[in-house]
Parts: structure tokens; sequence; C-alpha cells
């Protein structure tokens, strides 16, 4: 049914496809509002590929190699490339995701999610305010919190939302801000903002307006300031926040391809998280309306070098992943034909033939 509350539609810049085609690359967004992961990327004739999946509620979405995390409401998915380097589908995929294995989490509000050095998965678990692994017998493995945090509780006391990595470890993460009560972030959305580096404890930079998304790139750690659409860098011996971009929109995700970052634009929601935030004063001192979008920033100038906005369905974004040297991806869906033909075999040229099953 076409209906309008099922439409989406995507409209770029005039460049960005050659763009993506040209950095050999290709994009995964998540939407938690419409319970979609998308996939972008170019077809051989350099038009835009978009390919999507339900997925209920996703949220955060990271990718190491071929391996793709993804959050959804109460689970926690591992999605891993089935195809050789080098080999495409019949359709020119040259990236064929499918799913490997999916930890039952329960409700945990996954926010941002990082690879460690060995493979797994470490993910903020906004809920219990806290960094945690998965477990094969429970929802979860706590492995860090806030020194502010007391004690772990299903309570969202600081909305703990993002993480930066480094080399496989948890390096930096933020929360919306450092308090120790029931939803008690929320009375703090506009200042209250902190990012505490992981293994001291210690809160290196506060002030900001909801913080999210930050990331360690060409030595620099970048964030989004969302309650005020600055995108910059936080000088960690100083604390102090430097604007590389306003960006017209309630900012999550971020990634980098070279010289670029790219990040998600969310509209904010008519509710009491995302009213009174200096964003809607920013939005009406340049005149301009919020958006859905993708943004490429370049990191040198900080102009908006190309952009993605997004109609119909899709009104908020939370997560952006790059797929470096991968052109055109596609998922597997849980509930597709595809999932009962795609099977492959762990190493089946080491298998010794002289084994017999008993």
């Amino acid at each position: 049914m076409n209906t309008q509350a099922q439409r989406f539609e995507i409209t770029t810049s005039r460049q960005f496809e050659a763009w993506l085609a040209e950095s050999r690359a290709s994009l995964a967004f998540s939407t938690y509002q419409a319970g979609m992961v998308m996939l972008i990327g170019t077809n051989a004739d350099g038009r835009l590929s978009l390919f999507n999946r339900q997925l209920d509620r996703a949220m955060g979405l990271t990718i190491s190699g071929g391996t793709l995390y993804a959050a959804s409401l109460y689970q926690l998915h591992r999605f891993e490339n089935l195809l050789p380097a080098g080999a495409t589908t019949g359709e020119g995929f040259d990236q064929v995701l499918a799913p490997r294995f999916s930890y039952v989490t329960g409700d945990l509000d996954i926010h941002d999610i990082g690879v460690e050095a060995d493979g797994g998965a470490i993910f903020v678990n906004s809920l219990f305010s806290c960094l945690a692994r998965p477990s094969m017998t429970h929802s979860f493995k706590p492995v860090w919190k806030p020194a502010f945090i007391s004690r772990l509780a299903a309570e969202d006391r600081c909305h703990l939302n993002g993480l930066a990595m480094e080399d496989g470890t948890a390096r930096y993460v933020t929360a919306i801000s450092a308090t120790d009560t029931a939803d008690g972030w929320r009375d703090n959305r506009r200042d209250g903002g902190v990012v505490i580096d992981v293994a001291s404890g210690e809160t290196v930079a506060a002030g900001f307006s909801m913080p999210h998304s930050p990331r360690l790139h060409q030595g620099r750690l970048w964030l989004h300031d969302s309650g005020t659409g600055r995108f910059g860098t936080v000088d960690i011996a100083s604390g102090r926040f430097d604007e590389v971009a306003f960006c017209p929109g309630y900012l999550r995700g971020l990634t980098f391809v070279g010289d670029y970052a790219v990040m998600g634009l969310s509209l904010p929601r008519d509710s009491k998280t995302f009213s009174g935030l200096a964003l809607d004063e920013a939005l009406a001192a340049r005149k301009v309306e919020p958006r859905a979008a993708i943004y490429v920033v370049d990191l040198r100038t900080g102009d908006v070098a190309h952009w993605a906005r997004l109609h119909g369905i899709v009104t908020e974004l939370y997560d952006v992943a790059a797929l470096r040297g991968v052109r055109k991806p596609m998922m597997v869906g849980f509930k597709s034909d595809e999932i009962r033909r795609l099977i492959s075999v762990d190493d089946a040229e080491q298998l010794d033939k002289r084994v017999t099953l008993q």
C-alpha cells in the first residue's frame, strides 16, 4: 500500500553518488523510529543503491571488516559477510551481510556499540548506566560504570549513550549528565553533558548539551553537541570544545571516510526530551527548518560537501557506519527466503577427511 505514512524518499546533493563511488565506500544507518537498517551504495552505472531491512527499534550500529553488529529492541545481532574478496552476486552486490548470532538481552536501550580486539562486542547499556558485554547465560555482563553511578539499577540515571573505541578498547564515553537518580539526566539536558575517560574514570570535558557519538579519528576526539547542533572536537588536555560545523538537525551517528565525517541528522521530536534546547534558537536565528539527513562534512574546511535528505517515514536516525571498500552491500533478513538458502562452511578446506561421524 503506497500511503503517505509508509512513503520513503531520498534526495541527494549533485555529487553525493560520485563521492561514494570515488571513496570506494558505502554507508549504513539505523532508524529506531522507522525500525530499519538501511544500506546506501552505488550501482555499476553510478546511481544510488538502496537496501533496507526491518529491525525493530534499530539503534547502535558498528562495522569492523566483514562483521556488523546491530542493536534492536531486545536483541544484539551479529551479521557476517558471506562473499569472498572480489566476488559479487548476480545482482551486483559485493557484500552480503547475513545474521549469524543474536543475543537476547531484553530491553536495555542499547546505544553505541564497539568491537573489541577479539572481535566481540562491547556496548552502552543506557538503562543500567554502564558499559557491558553480551552474555551467553544472562542479559548482559557489566564491565564499567561511571564513578558517579553508585550502583547498577534499571533507572537510566545519566543517559550514558556514546562510545569511542581505540585499538579495540573502550576509550571515552558520553553521558547527558553526571546524575545518580532515576531519569535524572532529563533535568540537565541543556548543559549537563560530560565526556569521561574510561581508563581513568575522570571527566575530561563538561558543559555539553546532550552529547552523542564520540569518535577518535586522525588523533583527535570528535563528537556531537547535539542539543546545539554543533559538530566538533574536544581537546582532552583543556576540555575545550572547538566547533567544526553547525548542522540543522539533532545530531547522532558519526563515522569517517578519509578526510570526511559522515553524520546523521534527525527531526527533533515534539517532546520534553527535545524541547527547550539551544538547537531551537540556532535554527530560528538561521531561518532554517530542521531536517532528517545524512551530512558529509569536510574536516579540512568544515564545509558540508555532500548530503542526502530523507523524506517520509524516516524522521530520526541513530547511528551511521561506513563500509569501506564496499560498493553495493545488502543484508539478509531473518524472515526472508534467502536465509534458508545461504549456507556457509567454516574452514571447510581444513577438514580432516579421515574423521568420520560415529
